[in-house]
């Protein structure tokens, strides 16, 4: 941990006694005690990164606060990088642009497709940024038995991880069913962890209450897959750490918030699990959720809270998440505490954030897309074999499938029983009825697998959308009006080396390649962002509903964890037989 070595802990001290002035001084300012949720007076004194005191100080440089609010820099609790189409360089300037300066990552989209590989790039490209990226290893590549990742990750690939000083624990266990089996190699995961002293995420979608014991005998201790009130009440109640999430996607603050008392608000957290670039520019991230929060009556102090200490102790991150003595001077200069109107950013006492632009003698000199480029080259990119027709056909006896049909802003999907339309003998897409086909390529090892199911609510009216971001294991997932332009999007994404692609009349509407692992973006964020637009608006030309976002939706269809049916590159998953079913009813 920064400054725990014997000459900083030295300076620190002597710099507290008041016997040498610190490097930077904060005065002026109302600081948020998040310990006892009050307001503060005092300078605070910073020195080599840490806070050495608040109270009467002298410094060799001198911030004015001018009555400004002065709360800890935020922290994310969940997140997964790659759900931004970042690199984790340029990822830490937009998360900075919104006062977020620490987050615990979880690279498991990228560790489904390289294995460890893709873990200690996310470690490495993390180093030296203004922004604190802890890890939790990814407990589950592959995520089930029922699809084909690029990786599988035992204990004993896991295991040189702990030693990293960045590494926290184990991450969103979400393999219940192996868990509650007391499945060996499940279990010594588990118990690695424990020995390494770790902490374990949980991820407990679609479990009962009682079932939440299980995860709890199991040293699980939070869980960010609430989607009901009282499935956070039961969360609570048992003793788990409530995990709040609101992302591009999943948006559970509404439904959870009212589970939030003056009693247990000190077990709840924020984080954002997956979000875009695109909603990270427009929104934000954390600073996004504690605004919606206090509109929805929360207290602000109490936000402040959820959004840093609380998260903080969750993953015993000592010297993070308060501003006192002996922490780490993440600071936050807010024009105004409901609204989170940021005015700067401090990370380890260096201002990072000036009135909303990044100072760029914070970040390190080397162009981040040019090392990401470099790091990248030891990643696998993708093996597909050729798709034709033939692949995506869907033959039928009848006229009546098994039908995923989304729910907007939901990972979770319905499961119906629909009429479709039947041409010679196979399932024709109908846009009258909303009813497309939705197919799953894999693309790690040259299989050839295809799933083919049908989905309602895309609302396409034409065209094809196709994209390599694919939860859990990232294989190429696609939804399209016919096969020509299913295939010609397939084609798209092959050719660039993995990314999103919308296709009309068998033309490219719009193209974001990912060069890196399928899943990343080589390009600084502006121009990511530029590229979503443009798929945006593709989208939109060929009818795509605006009730959610399209393109991140598709790419949650193939995730089996989730209720209620989804598709795989082996076939349609139902969530509640925990099997594959046949498409056709």
């Amino acid at each position: 941990m920064m400054g725990n070595n014997r000459a900083a802990l030295q300076t620190r001290i002597r710099v507290a006694a008041k016997q040498e002035p610190a490097d930077l001084v904060i005065r002026g300012g109302r600081i948020v005690n998040v310990f006892t949720g009050e307001l503060m007076e005092g300078d605070i004194a910073i020195v080599e990164g840490m806070i050495a005191g608040i109270g009467a100080y002298e410094g060799k440089e001198i911030v004015d606060a001018q009555g400004r609010y002065i709360v800890p820099g935020f922290i994310d609790g969940h997140v997964h990088i790659e759900s931004s189409l970042l690199t984790p360089q340029q990822f830490a300037r937009v998360s900075l642009l919104h006062g977020v300066t620490t987050v615990v990552t979880d690279p498991h989209e990228i560790a489904n497709v390289a294995g460890a590989a893709g873990i200690q790039y996310m470690l490495d490209a993390a180093e030296g940024l203004p922004l604190d990226c802890y890890v939790m290893l990814p407990s589950c590549v592959p995520a089930t038995p029922f699809e084909s990742n690029g990786a599988q990750l035992g204990a004993e690939e896991l295991a040189p991880f702990y030693g990293h000083p960045k590494v926290l624990g184990l991450a969103e266990v979400m393999d219940y069913p192996s868990v509650a089996s007391t499945d060996a190699r499940m279990l010594h995961k588990i118990a690695m962890a424990q020995e390494a002293g770790a902490v374990i995420d949980g991820h407990a979608a679609g479990i009962s209450r009682e079932g939440l014991n299980v995860y709890m005998a199991a040293d699980i201790r939070s869980d960010h897959e609430s989607v009901s009130l009282q499935e956070a009440r039961d969360r609570l109640d048992l003793g788990m750490y409530l995990m709040i999430r609101e992302g591009t996607v999943a948006k559970d603050l509404e439904a959870l918030l009212p589970a939030v008392t003056p009693r247990n608000a000190r077990r709840c957290l924020f984080v954002t699990d997956d979000k875009l670039i695109d909603d990270l520019l427009s929104e934000g991230s954390i600073d996004h959720i504690v605004r919606l929060a206090v509109g929805r009556g929360l207290d602000p102090v109490t936000a402040i809270q959820m959004a840093t200490l609380n998260t903080a102790e969750c993953f015993r991150l000592r010297h993070h998440g308060a501003i006192a003595a002996g922490y780490q001077a993440d600071l936050l200069l807010l024009d105004d505490l409901e609204q989170v109107t940021i005015h700067q950013v401090y990370k380890r006492g260096r201002c990072v954030v000036d009135a909303g632009r990044l100072v760029e003698e914070a970040f390190p000199s080397t162009a981040p897309e040019s090392g990401s480029c470099n790091a990248s080259g030891k990643l696998p990119g993708l093996n597909a074999k050729k798709v034709e027709a033939a692949h995506l056909a869907i033959p039928l006896q009848g006229d009546r499938c098994h039908v995923i049909a989304i729910i907007p802003n939901s990972l979770v999907t319905r499961h119906r029983i629909e009429q479709v339309d039947v041409k010679d003998g196979c399932f024709f897409p109908s846009v009258n009825s909303d009813l497309l086909k939705l197919a799953v390529i894999e693309r790690h090892n040259a299989t050839g697998n295809v799933g083919v199911g049908v989905v309602q609510g895309f609302g396409l009216k034409r065209g094809a959308i196709a994209t390599t971001v694919a939860h859990d294991s990232h294989n190429i997932v696609v939804v399209g009006t016919s096969d020509d332009d299913m295939l010609a999007a397939i084609d798209e994404v092959t050719r660039t080396g993995g990314g999103a692609a919308v296709v009309a009349g068998r033309e490219v509407l719009a193209s974001l390649p990912l060069p890196i692992a399928g899943l990343l973006s080589d390009r600084p964020y502006l121009e990511v962002y530029e590229g979503l637009k443009q798929l945006g608006l593709a989208m939109a030309q060929i009818g795509a509903s605006e009730a959610f976002n399209p393109l991140l939706t598709l790419s949650f269809l193939t995730l089996p964890v989730i209720p209620h049916l989804k598709l795989t590159d082996k076939g349609l998953f139902d969530f509640n037989s925990f099997s594959h079913i046949p498409v056709e009813a």
